[in-house]
């Protein structure tokens, strides 16, 4: 017997509908997800505000707080470093370029100093040691002024100096106890002396006065330079506000918002004062620039390098017979200061005008008179030539007519700095003020916007 499967009958009545399975609800991202998603969704709440006008104008009104404020941060960080760097030319940057070339020229009048207590018989002129003990006393204070540089090469050069000075000054004193006794080997170590200074203390002390200058210049440019950044900011912010007041009184038909007014004012009014007050200020630096600390370096160089030049002809008598090198060099170094004494004519005025002719006239008669004393050594005439080169009661002596160039410098240099100083600080008082002012407009813009978009959205409630 078989058995045979049976299809199981269809159920009677209607058959019911398969049921529709719900979506799974949308889960928030969390941790570090949620943090990388805020910026995308805070982009999308924006852009769907914007698409409303009240939306859209709030959207207006916090870029333009911001772009205002932003401005007026800019603009306050800006003047307050050219105010800074201002004032730091003349309370830091100048003072260090003056320490600097008050050490050369010390230290070289000094090593000068020396050779000509050598060269006078007897026992040592009182004037002549007083007068070298206090250009070593004006080099050590100079030196403890150009110490305040940070800069590594400036640190370098001022160790240089600490360390060689103490030689220096052993080295002299040596040579002056053999030359009370009449030892001839005083002279040796005199000479011993001066090598040192002139190859080693003088050249440092040189380098440190050209870092010291090129800081100076460096920080000139900064003060007078042009502050584009802020500029181009400024005027953004401007064509921003303008651009508003355009869009507003298209869509509201009244011709001006007073906020936006106020704001728009309060930028302009930035704009002008600071164009004026920077201008005045870069003009002043750059005059500073331009009748003070340039000629200035003009006249250092140029008495260093007369100082310089006083200690290659003493020595070289000291030398007796056997200072041809400090001979060479005399030669090598009077066309250089003549020729920067004559660049300096073109650079100065007034009084320091006068007084550079007056250190022209007598470098002149004092190179006139170096050729008659070496003559007279060269001849065998030694007393005569030191003479010539030592006394200072001859009118057109070496000595006198040296002294003469050295003081006429000396106050030429001393009206160049204080050119230098009266235009900086008229410069820097061009800044008076401007800071707290800029911050104060741009909190005013700042609240003009929000007054005036506020007004516009109250229209919609």
């Amino acid at each position: 017997m078989t058995s045979t499967a049976m299809r199981p009958a269809a159920p009677s009545g209607p058959v019911p509908e398969a049921p529709v399975p719900t979506p799974p609800p949308e889960t928030t991202p969390s941790g570090l997800a949620g943090l990388l998603e805020l910026p995308a969704t805070a982009v999308r709440g924006v852009i769907r505000s914007a698409r409303t006008t009240p939306g859209l104008l709030t959207v207006i009104a916090v870029g333009l707080v911001v772009l205002t404020l932003v401005t007026g941060l800019v603009g306050t960080i800006m003047v307050q470093q050219k105010s800074s760097t201002t004032e730091d030319l003349i309370g830091h940057r100048e003072p260090l370029a003056a320490a600097a070339q008050e050490i050369y020229r010390s230290l070289s009048d000094a090593d000068a100093t020396a050779a000509i207590a050598f060269l006078i018989t007897g026992t040592e002129p009182p004037e002549l040691r007083s007068r070298y003990d206090q250009d070593i006393a004006r080099a050590g204070a100079a030196l403890s002024r150009a110490a305040s540089d940070v800069s590594s090469d400036a640190a370098a050069k001022v160790n240089v100096i600490n360390q060689q000075l103490p030689v220096y000054t052993g080295l002299v004193e040596t040579a002056r106890a053999n030359n009370r006794l009449g030892y001839p080997v005083g002279a040796s170590y005199l000479q011993e002396a001066s090598n040192l200074m002139h190859a080693t203390i003088l050249p440092a002390a040189g380098d440190l006065y050209q870092i010291d200058t090129a800081g100076l210049e460096s920080q000139q440019s900064d003060a007078w330079g042009f502050p584009w950044f802020a500029a181009v900011l400024l005027v953004g912010t401007l064509a921003a506000l303008i651009a508003t007041q355009v869009y507003l009184t298209r869509r509201t038909n009244r011709l001006l918002n007073v906020g936006l007014v106020v704001a728009t004012g309060a930028m302009v009014l930035m704009l002008l004062w600071g164009s004026v007050a920077l201008v005045v200020q870069a003009i002043l630096v750059g005059n500073g620039q331009d009748d003070g600390s340039h000629p200035v370096d003009v006249l250092v160089r140029a008495r260093a390098a007369a100082v310089q030049a006083r200690g290659d002809e003493t020595m070289t008598l000291v030398a007796r017979g056997a200072g041809g090198d400090y001979e060479v060099d005399f030669q090598k170094l009077a066309p250089q200061f003549t020729g920067l004494l004559s660049e300096a004519k073109g650079l100065v005025t007034g009084d320091a005008a006068n007084q550079l002719q007056t250190a022209i006239d007598n470098a002149n008669n004092w190179l006139t008179t170096h050729k008659d004393l070496r003559a007279k050594d060269d001849g065998g005439w030694y007393v005569d030539a030191v003479k010539e080169a030592v006394d200072t009661s001859v009118p057109n002596s070496a000595a006198t007519s040296f002294a003469n160039v050295d003081t006429a410098l000396g106050n030429a240099i001393n009206d160049g700095r204080q050119s230098f100083v009266d235009y900086t600080d008229d410069g820097a008082k061009a800044l008076t003020l401007l800071a707290p002012g800029v911050a104060a407009l741009a909190v005013v813009a700042a609240g003009g916007v929000t007054i005036g978009i506020r007004d516009r959205l109250r229209e919609y409630r």
